[in-house]
């Protein structure tokens, strides 16, 4: 929120002065402070231009200045955000920077979002917003106002993206690739061949000329017909400068003339350009905030001073020191053609931005430079009068000495007057050091020039390399978070400065500048605004098209509303959350105190009770009392049981509860068969059941493995071996013998309604192993994670693509086999015998009947689960078993489920799971 002393904000134009209670603005733009009613001024450059802007306003119901709540909002928004961006430039006070700062964010997501909302609706009419002439507006676009305020969010979005990429194509469709693109302009007979694709209908259907002129006038191939060109203007530059520059220009150098002179006729132009009306001022304002313009200047600049002394026969050849020096200036504007890659574009501006990181970081190195220099300077040589080598000493010398080129006198090791001048009159070597002649040794301090060596490379190589590496570095980081943003950004002025540039490439170009002269100098035709980039619309035209925003900027404001609201509601139950953990973590301390109260009380009554017992056997030992008057004392127990609610809640949760109920569900799975319905009440096979007829239903097995004959019939079934080992086939249940009817094993828990064995392979028992593999549930600083001060847990859980729910990773396993056929496909082979070995070393926690969907009353399902738990989470099994976890079939996902009661599990595998949380005292 801004602060109060912005509550009202008013801006204006024109030359003003500071005043008390106001801040003045140079450049014309004025922003003062004051308490009271909203004001509306207009400013005496731009008349009928809303001059205010109303900081608290963006938080609240009217989050655009009155003058703009019911038309032209994104406009409106974006020209506020270019004011404040202005003003914060000049502002000194921090919590004002900040309150402009975040009001300018606050109007950029507010057109944003508008757009968004236009360009969810109509394409084509949030297109027209974009480049629609806003006479409120001081006659510019929102695109426009985009750009000036640098909205980078704003530029960057789909909509106004997509319109760039169409306005780069031009009348060619966005579908043409670039190699079709080269191949059109090397060949361009290749049109006729549809080769490449329009977008309007009548360039589809004919064949002619307005073809050649629709591809050749799109600024993509505009482009790069220009790189192809500048490319080979570089090539001549550098064959005139190495193989043929001679004393007389030859004809390859009068070429490059030329094509120099096509060149700064192409600046001019873009100079003189002026579509709007604009002054000349403003015009030169205009063309050189662009560096790109100022390289050009610059190297046509020097060129034309090379050309001078090349001319001139006595300064031939500084000409070509100038112009080899031009050259690189040249080679330096090829930069700018890669604006427009994705991934060379950005490293362009990380480029711009280190060089002014160099910039500042030469002050630092220049005083430990000059100071190492002049000191090594004035120990070593005495009295340097040749100004050339005071530098290389001072200057040139401590430089190189930073890349590891140290002076080999320093130290006095390789000392030798053959290197050297004793008196400084060899004009090709430096001066001697302090030296003895006779003795021909040095005579200056070593060990001081050593030390200062030392110093100096501590201080440089270490300190101040090593600060540039990592301003280079914040710089690249930060350019690096923001690339896509940036490059959409600054795409747009590659796409404008070839939308309007003449269609033939330099030397050619000089025809068009030549049509464009008589056109303009001669018959006095003025210049056509780009319709593509700034259209004039008419009144009504216009009129429908703000109304139709104004009513999408009413639908954007109510989304708002809603998403506040929303927000408020989950924040809402954020903290009713976090009362009900808070509460209930009470609830347990006041239990935990509680039952501590009531263990001491046990205890205590017990310890009476003792006494008691000792104060009745001491008096009927010693005969004070008869002997039927003695009480009779028993000594109380602490309850060793459960409550009587609890253990039916317990009893009800267990899988092997003996009145089933998913058992008994009237529709059985997969399958047309309806279960005959069993009350609760004649599920035991003992209470008689006169009406019980069930439909008999054997599904057909697909799975590899042993099957029990799937006819109604019985005569196959008298070859099986109930309540034993039937081959391979373990027929026996873990509750004991269970009855075998008229062939048919009953199932030991009651009816299920259904005869036969089901989706299920085997008559009688079919046993299965679920392996409940578990870890504790950890945070991303690696704790483990509570929830009501207990820790939760993660378990395995794998989905078939037919299931809505989740299931443990177990199952029927093959005869012989310890790993279920479900872990098999989710776990690679070559860790089955490491899970084989945590099986073995797992602790089982139930055995028994399973209450499934798939039970009859011949055919049922038991299982062992055994829990494998990995209570470290470096334990080299858990990483071995992450890595080896992975569906063999895409259609079974695998993952690491939190546990707790909502967990989208089976029934009867929720049952063995609690059980599980119960043995590690976890949270479910």
């Amino acid at each position: 929120m801004p602060s109060p002393r912005t509550q009202c904000a008013i801006f204006s134009f024109g030359p003003l002065s500071r005043t008390a209670g106001s801040w003045q603005k140079s450049s014309g733009l004025r922003w003062f402070t004051q308490r009271g009613p909203q004001v509306i001024t207009s400013g005496p450059c731009c008349p009928g231009v809303p001059a205010f802007i109303t900081p608290g306003s963006v938080s609240g119901s009217s989050p655009w200045p009155p003058g703009a709540q019911s038309q032209d909002c994104i406009t409106a928004a974006l020209a506020c955000s270019k004011i404040l961006k202005e003003l914060s430039r000049e502002e000194q006070d921090t919590d004002s920077l900040e309150d402009m700062l975040a009001l300018t964010a606050a109007f950029e997501n507010r057109a944003v979002g508008v757009f968004t909302e236009c360009y969810r609706k109509d394409e084509e009419r949030a297109q027209k917003l974009l480049v629609r002439v806003s006479e409120a507006w001081g006659k510019t676009t929102c695109l426009q106002l985009a750009l000036e305020a640098k909205d980078m969010k704003f530029v960057s979005h789909g909509g106004v993206q997509a319109f760039l990429t169409r306005v780069w194509w031009g009348q060619l469709s966005v579908d043409n690739g670039l190699w079709q693109v080269f191949l059109c302009m090397l060949v361009f007979p290749l049109l006729y061949t549809g080769l490449i694709s329009f977008r309007e209908r009548r360039l589809r259907a004919g064949r002619g000329l307005a073809h050649i002129r629709a591809f050749f006038s799109a600024p993509v191939v505009v482009f790069h017909l220009n790189v192809l060109s500048y490319t080979a203007f570089l090539c001549l530059f550098a064959y005139v400068l190495m193989v043929d520059f001679q004393p007389k220009p030859s004809g390859c150098e009068h070429l490059l003339y030329l094509w120099l002179i096509s060149l700064v006729c192409e600046e001019s132009r873009q100079l003189f350009y002026n579509p709007d009306g604009c002054g000349l001022v403003k015009m030169a304002l205009r063309y050189f905030s662009d560096f790109w313009n100022k390289l050009d200047i610059g190297a046509i600049l020097l060129f034309i001073v090379g050309l001078a002394c090349r001319l001139t026969p006595a300064l031939l050849y500084p000409g070509r020191i100038v112009l080899s020096l031009d050259f690189i200036m040249f080679c330096l504007r090829l930069m700018h053609i890669f604006t427009i890659s994705k991934t060379l574009g950005p490293k362009i501006i990380i480029v711009k931005r280190m060089m002014k990181d160099v910039f500042f970081f030469l002050f630092l190195l220049a005083v430990w430079v000059v100071s190492f220099g002049v000191a090594k300077q004035a120990i070593l040589i005495h009295n340097e009068s040749r100004a050339e080598w005071i530098f290389r000493g001072v200057i040139y010398h401590s430089y190189l000495t930073i890349f590891g080129q140290i002076p080999a006198y320093i130290d006095g090791v390789n000392f030798s007057l053959d290197q050297c001048s004793p008196n400084g009159t060899d004009p090709y070597k430096p001066k001697c050091p302090e030296s003895d002649t006779r003795r021909l040794e040095p005579v200056f301090p070593e060990w001081l020039t050593v030390t200062l060596l030392c110093l100096y490379l501590l201080f440089t190589n270490i300190l101040l390399l090593n600060l540039l590496i990592a301003m280079f570095n914040y710089t690249f980081q930060q350019v690096q978070e923001h690339t896509d943003q940036i490059w959409k950004f600054q795409r747009h002025g590659l796409i404008e400065e070839y939308h309007g540039r003449p269609p033939l490439p330099p030397p050619l170009i000089l025809l068009s500048h030549l049509h464009l002269f008589i056109k303009r100098v001669i018959l006095k035709r003025p210049a056509s605004q780009h319709q593509q980039l700034k259209n004039k619309l008419e009144k009504n035209e216009e009129a429908a098209l703000l109304s139709w925003e104004a009513y999408l900027k009413e639908n954007f404001l109510q989304g708002q509303q809603r998403q506040r609201e929303e927000q408020k509601v989950q924040d809402l139950g954020s903290r009713v959350d976090t009362m009900v953990d808070l509460l209930e973590m009470e609830r347990l301390k006041l239990l935990g105190t509680l039952e501590q109260r009531l263990a001491s009380l046990e205890e205590q009554v017990a310890q009476t009770t003792s006494a008691l017992h000792w104060i009745v056997k001491t008096l009927r030992d010693g005969s004070l009392g008869l002997e039927e008057g003695i009480p009779t004392l028993a000594p109380q127990k602490a309850s060793e049981g459960q409550d009587p609610v609890l253990d039916s809640r317990q009893k009800a949760k267990d899988p092997g509860d003996p009145h089933h109920v998913h058992s008994r569900h009237l529709l059985y799975p997969n399958a047309p068969v309806t279960r005959f319905p069993v009350p609760n009440e004649k599920v035991p096979w003992e209470t008689e059941f006169l009406i019980y007829e069930p439909l008999f239903y054997s599904a057909e097995w697909t799975d590899k493995g042993p099957v029990d004959p799937m006819g109604g019939t019985l005569e196959p079934l008298s070859g099986i071996s109930f309540n034993a080992m039937d081959g391979s086939v373990d027929r026996r249940s873990f509750h004991g013998a269970y009855v075998v009817q008229d062939r048919l094993p009953l199932n030991p828990m009651g009816r299920t309604g259904l005869r036969g064995r089901g989706h299920l392979c085997c008559f009688g028992p079919n046993h299965t192993l679920q392996p409940v593999v578990t870890r504790w549930r950890r945070n991303q600083d690696g704790a483990i994670c509570r929830k009501r001060v207990k820790k939760m847990l993660e378990v395995l859980v794998v989905k078939q693509a037919l299931s809505e729910h989740w299931a443990l990773p177990g199952g029927s396993q093959e005869p012989g086999e310890t790993l279920p056929r479900t872990l098999k496909q989710v776990l690679g082979r070559e860790c089955w015998p490491c899970f084989r070995n945590l099986l073995a070393q797992g602790m089982e926690v139930y055995k028994g009947y399973v209450d499934d969907p798939r039970n009859t009353d011949n055919a049922w399902i038991e299982t062992v689960a055994i829990s494998i738990h990995f209570p470290n989470q470096s334990d080299v099994e858990l990483k071995r078993l992450n890595c080896h976890l992975h569906a063999c079939d895409p259609e079974t996902a695998i993952r690491w489920q939190a546990v707790d009661k909502c967990i989208p599990l089976h029934p009867s595998h929720k049952a063995i799971l609690q059980k599980v949380a119960a043995l590690y005292g976890a949270f479910y």
